[in-house]
């Protein structure tokens, strides 16, 4: 991970660790995203007043990696009422961080509900 964090320019403020996972910032999600190349398109799958789903379809190195995932965002995960931009940080991040090969080391964008998998 030390290697990819330094080929992409992260810093201290870019990264932060918890005792179960690594959290990538906003701002180091969108340096990764620019360093490496990686396209995203976003597909509504669902939009209600109180629950939003997009896909994203990311693409990098010209197609050799592709990667479609999702962000959801309701009031049972967001603490906020912005729910189609937190349903897209989310799918952004999770899509990059699969792109890169991160996602499966429990690395996460700050955009995560992930209090939910410590339980």
């Amino acid at each position: 991970m030390r290697e990819i964090f330094e080929k992409n320019g992260l810093t201290n403020n870019d990264v932060f660790a918890h005792k179960h996972y690594v959290i990538i910032t906003r701002t180091g999600i969108e340096k990764i995203q620019a360093n490496n190349g990686i396209q995203v398109e976003y597909e509504v799958v669902r939009m209600d007043r109180d629950f939003v789903v997009l896909k994203a379809k990311a693409m990098m190195e010209e197609g050799a990696v592709y990667v479609e995932t999702f962000g959801e965002a309701g009031p049972e995960n967001c603490r906020n009422a912005y729910y189609v931009a937190t349903a897209e940080k989310r799918a952004l991040s999770r899509a990059v961080l699969k792109c890169i090969g991160l996602y499966k080391h429990s690395v996460f964008g700050e955009d995560e509900d992930v209090q939910s998998s410590e339980e």
